[in-house]
């Protein structure tokens, strides 16, 4: 095991959540993702494995809910059969006995291209299947998640508190708008080690690349795409609120530093996630007027974003045939990133993931095992058939999950975490290489599922019990409200 200069940053947050609880210290726990290229720890033992900022803090989390009173019960009911954690539990089965087992079963039968930092030391190449580290390390951070989820779901079922979460959003925007514009001055200042210090993860780390002629903003990640994505997942949360809730200048703030960030990665994937999100919020505003829960606010923002994209589209295309730069960036970021070296791998990756979901009975090769850049490929390739149904059950129950609590700031926030929640699946069906969705998601996905079971918990609370009286008998008024009434 190995301690690195932001092991100090997770016993921080570790240590807020003791002192004030998970409730008001959610902002110290969340605020830690923007912070992915910062190790936790390292685990030469395990091949170099690395344990994230979230992953450390999230054990203590999961600690706190179970040592609370009644807490291993209230996990068991998180993991109710029909429930999301149900599903979520069978995927975690799924995924430890086929990480343990089919890479075994199906040694050689089909090649993979593998995750192990072994095998792909110079350059990720194919490889007849077995096993190997990487079964251990996802298997290890799939599980990580699960218990993420396991936990935060549990705590915000029992006690739902909305504004915890809304503060933990703002400070985890603000933190990752922050480590963004100063790795960007950093870099032009002549300071591009100025970050290293939270840079201490075995990753490989991008971090000082240019497109067209820009630096790509990284911020606290390791490489321009990971910090995109992570940012479309904010600009998700931050947009539904912006368009719900009543109007906030801080929340328009959060919306506009997370749709720049967006933009400034110059992030192909992070672009590509943008423009789906937009497409599918745009239909689902169309859903929703269809069905007459049409507000003036809501009408108006329909409006103004068809508007503004017919506007950003006139302006793209003439931009891209006069002005030269322009022309560069797009191509490079977008129009010919399939035709590039990295998008003919990637798409090697894919097809042969499909192969081996075909080669292995549709059981999978076992998580862990395969590489891919579509998260439903990477899904299919690894947990098989079985797995990702599994998988999609999860997701589609915890979409599903009401967002009616009867507190509108909650169920506010229930429908921004699933519009985040959505941008985060959108993101990685263009380049996630493994089925784990991130320790983020799955911290999201917990949030809905417990702010949105809050109510149900409520009403399973035991009513008190009435008090007999004798008859005749009155009953006294407490002496604070005899002090008023004299």
């Amino acid at each position: 095991m190995e301690i690195v200069p932001s092991t100090f940053l997770a016993l921080a947050a570790i240590a807020t959540l003791f002192a004030i609880g998970p409730y008001r210290g959610l902002w110290a726990f969340i605020g830690l993702a923007p912070f992915g290229a910062a190790a936790a720890l390292n685990l030469p033992a395990v091949g170099g494995a690395t344990i994230g900022q979230l992953e450390l803090t999230l054990c203590f989390v999961l600690l706190i809910a179970a040592a609370s009173p009644g807490g291993p019960d209230r996990l068991v009911g998180t993991l109710r059969p029909g429930q999301p954690g149900f599903w979520l539990l069978l995927v975690i089965l799924y995924g430890v006995l086929s990480a343990a087992f089919l890479p075994r079963v199906f040694a050689g039968a089909t090649d993979i291209f593998g995750l192990s930092r072994d095998v792909n030391a110079d350059r990720i190449i194919s490889i007849p299947l077995g096993p190997s580290n990487g079964n251990i390390t996802q298997t290890f951070y799939m599980v990580l998640s699960a218990a993420c989820f396991l936990a935060v779901a549990t705590l915000f079922r029992v006690r739902p508190d909305e504004k915890a979460v809304l503060t933990a959003m703002v400070v985890c925007t603000s933190v990752n708008f922050g480590l963004g514009m100063i790795d960007v001055i950093s870099s032009f200042v002549g300071l591009p080690e100025l970050l290293d210090p939270i840079r201490t993860a075995n990753y490989a780390m991008a971090t000082q690349h240019t497109m067209a002629g820009i630096k790509r903003m990284v911020g606290g990640f390791p490489e321009a795409s990971a910090f995109g994505a992570f940012t479309v997942v904010l600009f998700g949360f931050w947009l539904h609120y912006w368009v719900i809730a009543p109007r906030s200048r801080l929340v328009t703030a959060m919306f506009a530093m997370t749709a720049f960030c967006v933009l400034r990665s110059t992030s192909s994937g992070a672009y590509v996630a943008l423009i789906g999100l937009l497409g599918v919020y745009s239909i689902w505003l169309v859903w929703v007027a269809s069905r007459g829960r049409f507000s003036r606010r809501v009408a108006s923002v329909l409006v103004w974003m068809i508007l503004g994209t017919w506007l950003l589209g006139v302006g793209v295309v003439t931009a891209y045939n006069l002005v030269p730069g322009v022309t560069e960036f797009l191509d490079d970021t977008l129009l010919n990133k399939l035709e590039s070296d990295s998008g003919v791998e990637r798409m090697s990756w894919n097809i042969q993931a499909w192969k081996n979901f075909v080669e292995t009975w549709t059981m999978g090769a076992g998580l862990g095992s395969v590489r891919a850049s579509n998260w439903l490929m990477a899904c299919l390739g690894s947990l098989g058939i079985l797995g990702t149904a599994a998988y999609l059950a999860f997701l589609g129950s915890m979409f599903r999950a009401p967002a009616q609590t009867g507190v509108e700031t909650r169920d506010h926030v229930i429908q921004a975490l699933k519009v985040a929640c959505l941008a985060q699946v959108i993101a990685a069906m263009p380049t996630a290489p493994t089925p784990n969705l991130g320790t983020s998601f799955f911290i999201f996905a917990g949030l809905i599922v417990g702010l949105s079971r809050s109510a149900a918990a409520a009403r399973d609370l035991p009513m008190p019990m009435p008090v007999a009286r004798r008859p005749g008998h009155q009953r006294r008024p407490s002496s604070a409200i005899a002090a008023r009434r004299s």
